[in-house]
């Protein structure tokens, strides 16, 4: 079982995102995570899913595709360090890309899917990674960071964001 991340395995600025992650089995929790993210999002019309909270704010559909370039973003980030790549990767725009992917113009069924195959991929690329792997420690946006504390990250960002939705756009 993959042992949590110790505080100098990663940027402190992700310490939000891994104090939700619980203890235990990391790979279950992601496939817990999916089921529930699919609940949540199915249940959204295109029409629901163009909501803002508020003024500035990122529509449902831009969230869902933040969740999933984000996840894509840290998926590769997982598959260099991993190998043991030593090149610094660099740090993304997020809000750049939110205005880039133009998912206000998808349907919020294509998005969801888009998220469940990244997620599938990650659970898988998780799955089988070599144990002696999960210690390796590459930089990312210029601040170190392990195989682990990558993984751990993307669960943490994606239940920092459904809890936002859950909240702050659907009031549940």
């Amino acid at each position: 079982m993959l042992q949590r991340p110790t505080e100098n395995e990663y940027p402190t600025y992700y310490q939000p995102y891994l104090n939700l992650v619980s203890e235990g089995d990391l790979v279950k929790l992601l496939k817990d995570n999916l089921k529930e993210m699919i609940t949540l999002f199915e249940g959204i019309s295109d029409e629901e899913a163009l909501h803002r909270y508020a003024q500035g704010k990122w529509s449902v559909k831009e969230v869902l595709g933040h969740i999933t370039d984000t996840e894509r973003i840290m998926s590769y980030r997982l598959l260099r360090v991993s190998r043991g790549d030593q090149t610094p990767l660099a740090g993304f725009n997020e809000t750049d890309y939110v205005e880039a992917a133009q998912t206000n113009n998808l349907p919020m069924k294509a998005i969801l899917e888009d998220f469940k195959a990244t997620r599938n991929a990650t659970i898988t690329q998780i799955q089988n990674t070599p144990v002696k792997a999960w210690n390796n420690q590459g930089n990312a946006n210029g601040m170190p960071i392990t195989t682990r504390a990558i993984a751990y990250i993307i669960a943490g960002h994606e239940m920092h964001h459904r809890k936002i939705v859950e909240e702050r756009y659907l009031k549940r």
